[in-house]
């Protein structure tokens, strides 16, 4: 295979999840409510009981707002990475990931390319989020916009490949939503998007190494001090680290005939 055809399935890979996304408007607005939910409203209401000191990247004290923004595009890109995860399940049973695994090129790329795909629109979602978020006073510096990127990215394809693993193991559609709340919500509130690592320490000793264990802890780290223009290695290393693990696992176990497909009884 020349490079030209890894290029043509790229592009057609990207354009396709482009085009769904395009036809889901209503799934754009739904990825943009919830966190501004939490920046408007929840925010409001934490701001005086959870005071922020002065943490890093952070060089003064901040506002609960500012503070929870990073985690908030995490949330974005955790709940449209599950959503795609939805997609493909969907898409397996209707027979159309068959057709695309169908294809002359490695497994491989064709699922690190879905993923990146899906991964794409998620950021793009991110970015609107924002900029919306300056309304609200959430003002990183002018190149954090761009220095966040490499952790966007990353962080969307680590919960894409757990999506895709997830997809990997689910025989029905209807089993989704269950295992998708089951990784979703602990996920999100063991972490740092929502509070301080230290609070949760001074609060539970053991709930703390829970979160410290969450791989969605480091992503939300990476991606809060590369929009204030620090680096984290740490953060950046594990995400990278459990990215791959979780990719490898993904492609590896992914099976098109798992699922029930038109009366056919599953592998």
């Amino acid at each position: 295979m020349k490079a030209a055809h890894y290029w043509h399935c790229f592009v057609g890979i990207q354009t396709r999840e482009w085009l769904r996304f395009w036809q889901q408007r209503t799934r754009f607005a739904s990825a943009l409510v919830r966190p501004l939910l939490w920046l408007v409203v929840f925010a409001a209401g934490f701001r005086a009981v959870l005071g922020i000191s002065i943490i890093p990247p952070y060089q003064t004290y901040i506002t609960y707002e500012t503070y929870i923004a990073p985690g908030l595009c995490g949330m974005i890109i955790l709940f449209n990475s599950m959503q795609g995860a939805l997609s493909m399940v969907y898409d397996r049973e209707l027979g159309s990931m068959r057709v695309l695994l169908m294809s002359p090129l490695p497994r491989p790329f064709l699922l690190v390319t879905k993923l990146l795909a899906m991964g794409v629109v998620s950021v793009g979602q991110v970015y609107v989020f924002l900029l919306l978020a300056l309304l609200v006073d959430v003002e990183p510096p002018p190149w954090g916009y761009l220095a966040v990127l490499p952790a966007l990215v990353l962080t969307s394809l680590m919960l894409g490949a757990l999506g895709l693993l997830i997809a990997t193991w689910i025989k029905q559609l209807e089993n989704f939503a269950g295992v998708m709340n089951f990784v979703i919500f602990p996920m999100f509130f063991m972490s740092s998007a929502l509070y301080p690592l230290w609070r949760m320490n001074e609060a539970s000793p053991w709930l703390y190494w829970i979160c410290q264990f969450n791989p969605f802890t480091h992503a939300v780290e990476a991606i809060r001090f590369s929009l204030y223009l620090e680096w984290s290695p740490v953060a950046y290393g594990i995400t990278a680290s459990v990215t791959v693990v979780l990719a490898l696992l993904a492609t590896a176990g992914f099976r098109p005939q798992r699922t029930k497909i038109l009366g056919t009884k599953p592998a």
